[in-house]
């Protein structure tokens, strides 16, 4: 396995661990939760942890809606049909668990959908804020609900102004 580095982003809902190679981001994870990864400390970043970081920021500043940077998921077959449909829900909007297996095409996977949401390693990037109860209420959230409200209404709140001006 290459050599994992790693960066810390102070973001405005607590510091937030970014592992990766120098060839693609791995770990996006708040410090407060552990992030399962043999982990070497190394001087100096690579280049794909700054940009990482970047545009974290630029999200943060609500000036950035998706993210373009190389990233590496490591789960089963299941857990990253999961997560590419992660991707696909828009800034600013939310989807149900149900809505995600019925996307991956097993509407039966519910629970799956859920355990595989919660294995979601890269945070934010790889957007399981996003995902919600089919009661329209917020469920766990490795961050913590209180952040995976501040993200979705952080969200609304840019969307709603993309809105206006578009």
């Amino acid at each position: 396995m290459s050599k994992l580095y790693m960066l810390n982003y102070v973001s405005p809902i607590g510091e937030i661990e970014i592992w990766g190679t120098s060839e693609a981001v791995h770990s996006i994870m708040f410090s407060d939760q552990d992030v399962p990864l043999t982990k070497t400390m190394e001087e100096a970043p690579p280049r794909v942890l700054e940009k990482c970081a970047s545009q974290l920021d630029e999200y943060f500043k609500g000036e950035r809606y998706e993210f373009t940077l190389p990233y590496a998921f490591e789960g089963t077959d299941f857990q990253q049909r999961v997560w590419n449909a992660l991707v696909k829900v828009e800034y600013g909007e939310t989807a149900a668990y149900k809505d995600i297996a019925l996307a991956i095409g097993n509407e039966k996977a519910i629970r799956a959908v859920g355990s595989a949401n919660g294995k979601n390693k890269l945070s934010i990037v790889i957007p399981c804020h996003r995902i919600i109860g089919s009661n329209q209420k917020l469920t766990g959230y490795a961050g913590g609900l209180w952040r995976k409200e501040w993200l979705l209404q952080h969200e609304k709140r840019f969307s709603e102004s993309l809105r206006r001006i578009g």
